[in-house]
C-alpha cells in the first residue's frame, strides 16, 4: 500500500483587511500555512519567506529525516527574517505563524509555531493536533480562564511564540502515523477564530471533495464576518493504488506567497463570496464634511425646528447641499473606476491551463466570472488533443489548473505533454503487440491448413519436420490511465 495525498488550498483576504498576509503551500508531500503579522507589507513578506524556506522539502525524504529537515528549514527562515530586519529596520516587528506537515510513506511530521492550526478528522472524530502559542491558551492551560472565556478574551490574538527573526525559534515538532481515510485541515486563525469547531467538524465530515470543502470553509468564515485573512488546506490520505480519484500531483501556492506582493486572491463563488467581491474597493481617501453644514434630515419634526431656528427653509438647505452630493458621487465613480482598473491589472498577471477547441491551452487571465464577464483569453494552444491525455489530466484540465506565472503554466503544460507522449508510446506498444498476435494467428491458420494440426509434425522415425509458429511472448501492454485510442482495440 502506497499512501498519498488528495488536497486543495484556498486563501481569501477577508472582509476587513486591505491585503492578504497569509501564505500557503500544498504539494504531494508538504502542506504548510503561515499567517503573517506586522502590516505595511511586512506581514506578507514574513509569511512568504516561511513558505519559501519549506517548498524545497516537497520531495521523497527518508522518514527518519523529516523532523530534522523541518527544524532546519524553520531556522533558516528565521535567519532570513533577522537579516531582512537588520537591513531594513522599517520592517521590524514583522513575523509569522507556521503550521506545516511533511510526509514520507506512512509517517507525517508536524511542525507548529503560533496560532495557525492543524486538525485531524479520523474515524468520524475531529481533534486539534496543534497547541496554540498564545497568551489566552496559556491562561486556559493554567486553569485561570475557561475555553469559552478564551474565545472572547480581548488579548486572544497575542502570540507568545512566532517566527520573527528576533530570537531563536522553538517550534513544536512531532511525528504521526498516517492512515488511509484520514482528513487533515491546516488553517489560519481567520478560519478557526470565526467558525466553530462543531461546524468545522460537520463540514469536513460531510463535504467529500477537498476542493469543495475549502470553498465552503472560506465562505463560512466570510459569512461569519471575515475579520481576518482566511487560508485553509484540506488533505485526504488515500491509497494511490486503489483510490477512486487519484492523488494530487500539482503543487499550489496561495495567498501572499503566490504573487509576491500580497494582493488578495480572487474570491470563491457562492453568495457570501459574490457579496464580498462586489463590496471590495481600492483604498479610499477621507471625505471631510464641514460640521457647520450637516446632512439635512427628513422634512418635519426636528428638521423643521432646526430650519425655523436659523431662518433657512428646508428647500434652500437641499439646494445648498447639492454641490457636495455631486462631489461625493464623482468621488464614488472614481473609486469604482480605480477598483475596476486594479482588478483588470490583477487579471493580466494571472494564467491558468484549460481546454480550448478540444486541445490543451494556456489562458491569460482568471477563470472566474466577474460582473457577468470572464476576464481571460487564450494565450497559447499547445496542440495536445484533450482526448489523448490521461483521464486524470483531462479532469484537472477541464476544471482548470491555476498557475502563478506564465513560466509556471508552461511547466504544467510540460508535465501534461510528458503524460500525453507516454500514452502515445503505450499506444504504439499495444499496436505492435496486436500486429504480432495477428501475424501469429495468420501463420498458425496456414500451418493448420497445411498439416491439419497445430502440433509439431514428425516423420516415421520421430524426427520433427515441421513446427507451428511461435506464440508471441508477454502480454498486451496496459493502457493504465490513458484513454482509449483508435487502433488500439482496447479501452481504459
Amino acid at each position: 500500500m502506497t499512501l498519498a495525498l488528495r488536497y486543495a488550498v484556498r486563501s481569501d483576504v477577508g472582509l476587513l483587511r486591505e491585503g492578504n498576509e497569509d501564505s500557503a503551500y500544498a504539494g504531494p508531500r508538504l502542506l504548510a500555512v503561515a499567517d503573517g503579522m506586522g502590516g505595511h507589507a511586512a506581514g506578507e513578506v514574513a509569511s512568504a519567506v516561511a513558505i519559501a524556506a519549506l517548498t524545497d522539502l516537497d520531495e521523497d525524504l527518508p522518514a527518519s529525516e523529516l523532523l530534522d529537515v523541518l527544524a532546519e528549514a524553520v531556522t533558516r527562515a528565521n535567519h532570513i527574517l533577522h537579516d531582512m530586519v537588520a537591513a531594513d529596520p522599517s520592517i521590524g516587528g514583522m513575523g509569522t505563524t507556521l503550521t506545516a506537515m511533511l510526509w514520507s510513506g506512512t509517517k507525517a511530521a508536524l511542525c507548529h509555531i503560533g496560532d495557525s492550526r492543524a486538525y485531524l478528522l479520523s474515524g468520524g472524530e475531529l481533534q486539534q493536533i496543534t497547541h496554540d502559542h498564545t497568551l489566552v491558551q496559556s491562561l486556559v492551560d493554567d486553569g485561570r480562564i475557561s475555553p469559552a472565556e478564551a474565545a472572547t478574551h480581548p488579548q486572544r490574538s497575542l502570540l507568545l511564540r512566532a517566527l520573527d527573526g528576533s530570537s531563536d525559534v522553538e517550534p513544536d515538532l512531532s511525528i504521526r502515523e498516517a492512515q488511509v481515510g484520514d482528513r487533515y485541515l491546516l488553517c489560519s486563525d481567520g478560519l478557526s477564530g470565526v467558525v466553530s469547531e462543531a461546524i468545522l467538524h460537520r463540514t469536513l465530515a460531510t463535504v467529500a471533495e477537498p476542493d469543495d470543502a475549502v470553498r465552503q470553509l472560506v465562505e463560512l468564515a466570510i459569512t461569519g464576518g471575515g475579520p481576518d485573512n482566511i487560508t485553509c488546506i484540506v488533505a485526504d490520505v488515500v491509497d494511490s493504488a486503489t483510490a477512486v480519484r487519484p492523488p494530487s500531483e500539482v503543487s499550489v501556492l496561495a495567498g501572499a506567497a503566490s504573487n509576491g506582493d500580497g494582493r488578495p486572491m480572487m474570491r470563491a463563488d457562492g453568495t457570501a463570496g459574490r457579496t464580498h467581491v462586489l463590496t471590495q474597493t481600492a483604498p479610499q481617501a477621507a471625505v471631510v464634511v464641514a460640521h457647520d453644514d450637516p446632512v439635512p434630515r427628513a422634512a418635519g419634526g426636528a428638521a423643521a425646528d432646526e430650519a425655523a431656528a436659523d431662518g433657512t427653509e428646508p428647500e434652500e438647505r437641499v439646494r445648498r447641499r447639492w454641490p457636495i452630493v455631486k462631489a461625493l458621487l464623482a468621488l464614488l465613480l472614481l473609486v469604482i473606476i480605480g477598483a475596476g482598473y486594479a482588478g483588470w491589472r490583477y487579471t493580466q498577471a494571472q494564467y491558468y491551463v484549460g481546454e480550448d477547441a478540444g486541445q490543451v491551452a494556456i489562458f491569460h487571465g482568471i477563470n472566474q466570472n466577474v460582473a457577468g464577464l470572464k476576464p481571460s483569453r487564450v494565450y497559447q494552444r499547445t496542440g495536445i488533443p484533450m482526448t489523448a491525455v490521461p483521464v486524470t489530466d483531462q479532469g484537472l484540465i477541464r476544471s482548470t489548473i491555476s498557475a502563478t506565472s506564465l513560466a509556471h503554466a508552461q511547466r504544467i503544460v510540460g508535465n501534461i505533454r510528458s503524460d500525453y507522449q507516454a500514452c502515445q508510446t503505450t499506444y504504439a506498444a499495444i499496436r505492435a503487440y496486436r500486429d504480432k498476435v495477428h501475424k501469429y494467428a495468420t501463420e498458425l491458420a496456414a500451418y493448420k491448413k497445411k498439416h491439419h494440426t497445430t502440433q509439431p509434425v514428425r516423420n516415421k522415425a520421430g524426427k520433427v519436420v515441421a513446427r507451428p509458429p511461435a506464440k508471441p511472448s508477454g502480454t498486451a501492454p496496459s493502457l493504465g490511465d490513458c484513454p482509449k485510442a483508435p487502433g488500439t482495440g482496447a479501452s481504459s
